[in-house]
């Protein structure tokens, strides 16, 4: 039986722009050949014309199928649709910013019964009840999960959300509330929801147990990252234990905008090794040159250990949130990469390839 051997090959940094290598190499103990029919061939020989005989061989290409590196095994997808939604219960919603913050954000709770069996890192859809303007129920909107597959009440019973009121004053000064997050926030206990999916393979957590995950959330783009952070710290699975790190960066406007702040600080306390926090408080926070604290500015005071970590091939990086913050991580990294010859883009390229870099933003 032939035996496939993937090894990482990595290449020193140089001065020119080539990029580190991420290589898998296939030696299968025995190759199969195609044999093609045997072809005769009039050739000359010393001034002879001779017939050589020859049986030509080509190698069959080897079909490879790529081995994701996330848990995405048994991994169900839509089971519920826009036409036959699961009705699910609010369990519990409460709103988890200060009376101050600017705006306010809701955790919430919902029965499911077992149904609506979920992943780490994926959405469901929600449809709002009533109608819209044009007389047809309103269209669904997306949120990522906020709990563990084993949820809140570790039953796999419910599902969780984080979600931020939407209030705004458009340009003719009228009051906008978007329907869903309201419809959402203002649920009360007892309440049935209409729920869809679950969707969504991007932001599933790495297999591997010793992986790094770096973590980037601004805001609501916590909810995926809440989830990887119950299982690998409050939970306890047979067939998972987490070993690794656990990097979350959180950005935030004002300090009673955190999310999950305690809980978060729980884990820290629990496994100080494997996890490490760090927020960004943009409106209350600064770095040494008096620059607002925002995640990329955070991110910038670790820009070496981060770039070094970048470079492994057991490094996940997840992004969540507003799609801002993604140019500039991009700025950071532009720099860091040049400083190795490295194109920053094209490599950034490479870890999407590898499942490595998986974003999120809105």
């Amino acid at each position: 039986m032939a035996t496939a051997v993937t090894a990482a090959v990595s290449f020193p940094a140089s001065k020119s722009t080539s990029l580190p290598s991420r290589t898998s190499v296939t030696s299968p103990d025995r190759i199969l050949f195609k044999k093609l029919s045997l072809q005769y061939r009039d050739v000359s020989v010393s001034g002879r014309v001779v017939s050589v005989r020859a049986q030509v061989t080509t190698e069959a290409p080897a079909k490879v199928e790529k081995e994701s590196k996330k848990q995405d095994e048994g991994l169900i997808v839509n089971k519920f649709k826009p036409k036959d939604p699961y009705i699910g219960r609010c369990l519990l919603n409460t709103k988890i910013t200060g009376d101050d913050a600017p705006g306010e954000t809701w955790h919430m709770v919902f029965s499911t019964e077992g149904e609506v069996p979920y992943r780490e890192g994926q959405s469901i859809g929600i449809i709002a009840d009533g109608v819209d303007k044009n007389g047809k129920p309103h269209k669904l909107r997306l949120y990522s999960i906020a709990s563990s597959a084993l949820g809140d009440f570790g039953d796999s019973k419910t599902v969780s959300l984080c979600v931020k009121r939407l209030v705004y004053t458009n340009e003719n000064g009228e009051l906008v509330k978007g329907v869903c997050s309201n419809f959402l926030c203002d649920l009360k206990p007892g309440a049935e929801v209409k729920i869809t999916g679950p969707i969504g393979k991007e932001m599933l957590m790495p297999k591997d147990p010793n992986a790094t995950v770096v973590m980037l959330a601004t805001g609501t783009g916590i909810a995926p990252f809440r989830s990887f952070l119950w299982k690998m710290f409050f939970e306890k699975h047979d067939d998972y234990r987490f070993n690794g790190l656990a990097w979350l960066f959180l950005g935030v406007p004002t300090s009673s905008s955190l999310l999950y702040k305690e809980e978060f600080e729980k884990m820290k306390e629990k496994a100080p090794e494997n996890f490490r926090l760090d927020f960004a408080v943009s409106r209350e926070q600064t770095n040494e040159k008096g620059e607002k604290m925002y995640i990329q500015t955070r991110m910038a005071q670790y820009a070496e250990e981060l770039w070094e970590l970048l470079k492994k091939d057991n490094t996940f990086v997840y992004m969540c949130g507003l799609k801002g913050m993604e140019k500039g991580i991009d700025d950071i990294m532009v720099s860091l990469a040049a400083k190795d010859g490295i194109d920053w883009i094209d490599y950034k390229r490479q870890l999407k390839k590898a499942e490595q870099w998986n974003v999120e933003v809105y």
